[in-house]
C-alpha cells in the first residue's frame, strides 16, 4: 500500500445494537458497510447474564477477541466437547471452521468482548452449528 492523501479517518460510536444469527447483541463498529473497511470488521459484543450464543462457525475467516468483562466458557469443536474458560484481559483466536458457542459464566452480569475479523462482511459468512 502506497501513500493515499485523500483518505480520512472514520469513528464510528457503537451505539446501534443489532442481533446476531448467535442470538447475542452486537453493538456495530468496523466494517464495510459503517467505515469501508476492505479486509477487517471490529465490534462489541454483549452476552447477557446467564446466556449462551448460538452455536456456529465463520466461513473462511479468522476471528480475534479480547474480553472487556466476565468469564466466558467458550465451548468448541465437535460436538462442542472442548471447552476453554476466559477472563477480562484475555484475548481469544478461533481459526475458521472451528464451531464455537460462548457461555456467560455469571447469572448477574454481561460479559463483553471486543471482537475482530479479518472479513469486513463478517455475518454473511457465520453458520449455524448443529452439534447433534
Amino acid at each position: 500500500m502506497s501513500l493515499d492523501l485523500t483518505k480520512g479517518i472514520t469513528v464510528i460510536r457503537p451505539d446501534k445494537e443489532i442481533m446476531t444469527r448467535q442470538k447475542i447483541p452486537y453493538f456495530v463498529g468496523i466494517s464495510r458497510e459503517t467505515a469501508g473497511a476492505e479486509g477487517i470488521s471490529m465490534n462489541l459484543v454483549v452476552i447477557p447474564p446467564g446466556a449462551t450464543a448460538e452455536p456456529h462457525y465463520h466461513k473462511d475467516f479468522e476471528t480475534a477477541i479480547y474480553i472487556l468483562q466476565g468469564r466466558v466458557d467458550n465451548r468448541y469443536g465437535e460436538g462442542l466437547k472442548e471447552s476453554v474458560i476466559t477472563k477480562k484481559g484475555d484475548f481469544v483466536f478461533i481459526p475458521p471452521g472451528v464451531p464455537h458457542s460462548p457461555v456467560n459464566l455469571s447469572a448477574t452480569e454481561p460479559a463483553m468482548a471486543i471482537v475482530s475479523r479479518n472479513d469486513p462482511d463478517q455475518m454473511e459468512n457465520v453458520v449455524l452449528y448443529e452439534s447433534a
